[in-house]
């Protein structure tokens, strides 16, 4: 059976629901915004910390959200959240650890390797080779820039 590309936008407009743009773009604003004041309320406790520099504690502030973002995916907290908030919770540090996450509970049942390493990896591979690749590239144009500057 084929379809024309009209009959195909007829289809599409019926059955689709309409997308309650602005809701959703207020939500994931102040649930993203709300992620980040937590990161940032986290960095100012880390940084009152005479023990650490300022780099420890940026690094110590991203495992704290990753961690608790692995912990409320596990817990089932995350899902209703990232359903209500959308992007907001999917652009900070958090989402990555939530896909990962995510990805390894659903396949757990096939045992530890076959299931819930591979599926970990299937999600963190390509983001750790591009970020990898990515920086390397942007090192590369750095260095043509001071060096021709």
């Amino acid at each position: 059976m084929q379809i024309g590309s009209a009959d195909y936008q007829t289809l599409v407009k019926r059955f689709s629901k309409n997308s309650r743009t602005a809701k959703n773009t207020l939500n994931a604003f102040w649930t993203g915004g709300l992620i980040c004041i937590l990161g940032q309320a986290l960095l100012d406790l880390f940084d009152s910390q005479k023990h650490l520099t300022h780099d420890e504690a940026v690094a110590a502030v991203t495992v704290v959200l990753v961690l608790l973002s692995a912990l409320a995916t596990g817990a089932g907290l995350y899902k209703p959240v990232a359903k209500f908030a959308g992007a907001g919770t999917l652009i900070p540090v958090t989402g990555f650890a939530n896909a990962v996450v995510s990805a390894g509970l659903e396949f757990r049942s096939e045992g530890l390797v076959t299931g819930l390493g591979i599926k970990l990896f299937t999600i963190a591979g390509p983001v750790i080779v591009y970020g990898s690749a990515a920086s390397f590239i942007y090192g590369v144009i750095l260095w043509i820039i001071k060096t021709l500057a």
